[in-house]
């Protein structure tokens, strides 16, 4: 374990092996019995680890640490330091590293580096985000050199069956079978003998879930409900609304509608048999158009505005407001006041949890929340389209996720 400098603290504390065995009696039961996920330990060795992982669900980070004996340092969204005393008693307890989504974060990939030389056992979600549609979402190439700067044995960690259990857009947990564990270990020597491409390539497909099958049921009721939150396309109408009702989908402009069955297939007027098949479809139509010339809203919708200050707390900014969307920004009504915030304006268009959004303006971030079925990934994709046509790159496929 290297020196620490003098007259600075070390990330590591004594008390994070306390919590984390007490969390292994306590939430280690919890999640079983939740999310009935079976859990491999990782035997082969002794930290500290570099582990990614795929991200299925919001407990993924417990998966990955009742996997090991020490404790693990995980990134986490900035948002979950921003929550007042919560994120003070969190960071106290775990002590997590924050990351600001969507940006080149070096304070991040120093807080790593730190907590590797100090021994501990850092866990990343590579992806950035959890999945709305069942497959491994896109993963930076900027993981390769940080891996490199680790000097840690990397550990490629495998989640399956988490979208079934528990959709990212859902709210409800369903019965199915899920398990978690490492499926590769690389070696500092082999990681060293591989080119940027080979190691690359290795993460994407060690992580790479696609959970686009029948080979599996998931029980529950309501099967169907908010999956509004992830789809706003429809193959009939193009951008629209749509609701949901029990175990059932439809758009609200053509009446067309399926219905979510247990396998994770969709029956109906719809052409997609997984969730998957209609989110990419989403993709491209957004990919195959430019908005930018649209002179009326292409949403608008009533939300609720919070200003989020980093690291400390979220302040209510208005209760009652109205957010509408446009190809190359955004206009935020409140208070009988509008704003104004271009696309060009605005550092970063994020998504986070089920369906709240972060605008990171020249003036700081705000968090809009809207009603249960907002859904907030159709303002992430139209901001990176609008991006992608500026910088012209008409043919970059990358919305965000």
């Amino acid at each position: 374990m290297a020196k620490k400098k003098s007259g600075r603290r070390g990330h590591l504390r004594f008390r994070h092996r306390v919590v984390r065995h007490l969390l292994a009696w306590t939430l280690g039961v919890y999640t079983r019995l939740k999310y009935r996920v079976r859990i491999r330990r990782y035997k082969d060795g002794k930290g500290p680890f570099l582990v990614l992982y795929n991200h299925q669900t919001a407990f993924d980070q417990f998966f990955v640490g009742l996997s090991f004996r020490e404790p693990v340092y995980y990134l986490a969204s900035e948002d979950l330091f921003s929550m007042g005393f919560l994120s003070s008693v969190i960071r106290y307890l775990v002590a997590p590293i924050p990351i600001k989504k969507q940006t080149t974060d070096v304070s991040a990939v120093m807080s790593c580096l730190r907590v590797a030389r100090e021994g501990g056992t850092v866990a990343i979600a590579p992806e950035g985000n959890r999945t709305y549609s069942g497959k491994t979402e896109y993963i930076n190439p900027a993981i390769v050199p940080l891996c490199r700067k680790m000097r840690l044995p990397l550990l490629l960690y495998r989640i399956e069956g988490g979208y079934g259990v528990h959709p990212r857009w859902a709210d409800k947990v369903r019965r199915g079978r899920m398990t978690a564990g490492v499926s590769r270990t690389v070696s500092v020597e082999e990681m060293a003998s591989l080119s940027d491409a080979a190691l690359y390539e290795l993460i994407c497909r060690e992580l790479s879930v696609d959970e686009g099958n029948a080979e599996a049921r998931f029980k529950g009721h309501a099967l169907a409900e908010h999956l509004e939150r992830a789809l706003y396309v429809c193959p009939e109408c193009g951008l629209s609304r749509f609701a949901s009702k029990k175990n059932e989908i439809s758009c609200l402009n053509c009446g067309k509608r399926s219905t979510y069955l247990p396998t994770r297939e969709l029956s109906g007027d719809f052409p997609f048999r997984f969730v998957g098949a209609w989110y990419d479809f989403q993709c491209d139509f957004i990919n195959s158009h430019d908005f930018t010339s649209t002179r009326e809203p292409l949403y608008t919708e009533q939300v609720k505005i919070l200003r989020v200050i980093p690291y400390k707390k979220k302040e209510p900014l208005a209760a009652r407001a109205t957010i509408a969307l446009y190809g190359d920004g955004i206009l935020l009504t409140h208070g009988g006041e509008a704003s104004e915030y271009p696309f060009d304006a605005l550092g970063a268009v994020t998504v986070l949890g089920k369906n709240k959004l972060d605008l990171y303006t020249e003036d700081g971030i705000l968090q809009i929340v809207g009603g249960r079925s907002f859904n907030a990934l159709k303002y992430v994709h139209l901001y990176h389209r609008y991006k992608n046509l500026k910088k012209g790159d008409a043919n970059v496929k990358f919305l965000g996720l």
